[in-house]
């Protein structure tokens, strides 16, 4: 008799998932969808941290427009100009240069340590720095490098001056160099004072008499004194470093100090056209960077299915965010936009730059830029980069923005899903299992038929 072989697990298998598939699909498409919004949103969260972060940066240049500064001796100084600056020229005579105070105590004695009372470090700018040898004692001794530390650790020090010791002819040197150049200039004479220390808080001793007498002067503090205009009939500037904020929105470095009677060097500041330009296209390109990323995730897709629609095809909040980004890109600020500035929009909403008519619009408007782009500071933005600042806020403040709200329900719908498809996995589980029972059942009743057959088979056999 012949028999049809049943496979219980392969039946069981197919009977569970015939039992699960309709549902099985419908989770994978919502699980599919969650993922690709979840994916979709990361991708327009990191498009705007990309754009705010560059409308941010651009505004800390505190404006837009470009100015140059350069002197007719570039080794005299440098120096650079914001926005604010004006433009002209201006005549330097650099009379001398600030320098710090390196002054050096030579061949100190080694102390007890009872000797490790107080000393005061003064400083050419008048601070004083509070020091207790015993606080770098380690041995009952002090010696020179204990000195040293216990200048360099003092909390009142911070970096003000820096203590070593340097071995010359067998002998042992402190070296206290200041870390800021010029000082407090006495009034009566002009003259900056050194590093000196106050040991009369100490013991009487070696090392008191050492540390109380005055150093060896290695460098002396100086301040630097600049003339605008010619040495001696010009405006004298005196100050403790070299470098000098004295004209509006230009900040100067000097490198080196001029002969007396030499010729003052020129600084000319003026407006840099392709610099400013260059500014504005950053601008530009960080709207057209986001402009990009928001036409991906919003593509129909095409109507023969080859191109997949981007996961916020039908998103009306992304349709409203890119509405509102053309509104605000379309603001006027005073009278002016970004229009006037030579900033054009096509079908697309891709920007272009003419920096033509942006070079005639700011010969016309001096301020024209300062004026419409503004600025993102927190006190008050203004113009068009405070505005799209604001709007950037709305969608990734950390607390209640829009995109955290967006991403908080995905998540709990992907939680959702999670625990449909662990209901759905023991459903299966249980159907298989009932199936396999049953058909395990049947192979056996099978099995066992067919072995009756072959019984009376055989006998029959047997009795012909």
């Amino acid at each position: 008799m012949a028999s049809t072989s049943i496979n219980p697990t392969s039946m069981a298998n197919t009977l569970a998932t015939a039992y699960t598939q309709a549902a099985q699909d419908q989770l994978t498409t919502q699980t599919s969808k969650a993922q690709a919004t979840s994916t979709a949103l990361n991708s327009l969260r990191s498009a705007l941290n990309t754009f705010n972060s560059a409308v941010t940066s651009l505004s800390a240049k505190k404006g837009l427009s470009q100015n140059t500064a350069t002197f007719s001796n570039p080794a005299i100084g440098s120096a650079s100009a914001t926005s604010t600056a004006q433009a002209g020229s201006y005549s330097f005579f650099v009379e001398k240069l600030a320098t710090g105070s390196q002054v050096a105590y030579q061949d100190l004695p080694a102390a007890a340590a009872s000797e490790g009372g107080p000393i005061v470090v003064q400083m050419p700018d008048g601070t004083t720095i509070n020091v207790t040898l015993a606080d770098a004692d380690n041995d009952g001794t002090i010696s020179q490098a204990e000195v040293a530390r216990a200048i360099n650790l003092a909390p009142t020090n911070q970096g003000k001056v820096t203590a070593t010791t340097v071995s010359a002819n067998g002998k042992t040197q402190l070296l206290l160099t200041a870390a800021q150049t010029g000082g407090a200039a006495d009034p009566l004479t002009g003259v900056v004072p050194n590093i000196t220390i106050d040991a009369s808080g100490l013991p009487s001793g070696a090392l008191q008499t050492a540390l109380g007498a005055a150093p060896n002067v290695l460098a002396a503090a100086q301040n630097a004194v600049v003339w605008l205009g010619a040495q001696g009939s010009g405006i004298k500037l005196e100050q403790a470093s070299n470098t000098f904020t004295s004209i509006p929105g230009v900040s100067i470095g000097f490198n080196q100090a001029m002969a007396a009677g030499a010729t003052p060097v020129t600084l000319t500041v003026a407006s840099d056209a392709s610099g400013t330009a260059a500014n504005v296209q950053t601008f530009v390109d960080a709207y057209n960077a986001l402009n990009k990323t928001l036409d991906s995730l919003t593509a129909a897709g095409s109507a023969d299915g080859k191109t997949s629609a981007g996961a916020f095809a039908s998103d009306a909040g992304i349709r409203a965010l890119r509405g509102k980004l053309s509104s605000i890109l379309r603001q006027s600020f005073g009278g002016l936009s970004v229009i006037d500035l030579g900033v054009a929009s096509d079908r697309s909403g891709v920007l272009s730059l003419d920096s033509s008519k942006l070079s005639k619009a700011l010969a016309a408007h001096p301020d024209g830029l300062s004026q419409v782009f503004g600025s993102t500071a927190t006190t008050g933005g203004s113009g068009l980069l405070g505005a799209l600042n604001d709007y950037a806020g709305v969608w990734l403040n950390s607390a209640n923005g829009l995109l955290k709200n967006r991403q908080d329900s995905v998540q709990r719908t992907q939680t959702e899903l999670t625990d449909k498809q662990t209901r759905l996995d023991a459903t299966f589980k249980l159907y298989y299992e009932r199936y396999l029972q049953q058909f395990t059942a049947l192979q056996t009743l099978q099995d066992q038929m067919s072995q009756t057959s072959d019984m009376f088979s055989s006998l029959s056999t047997s009795g012909n």
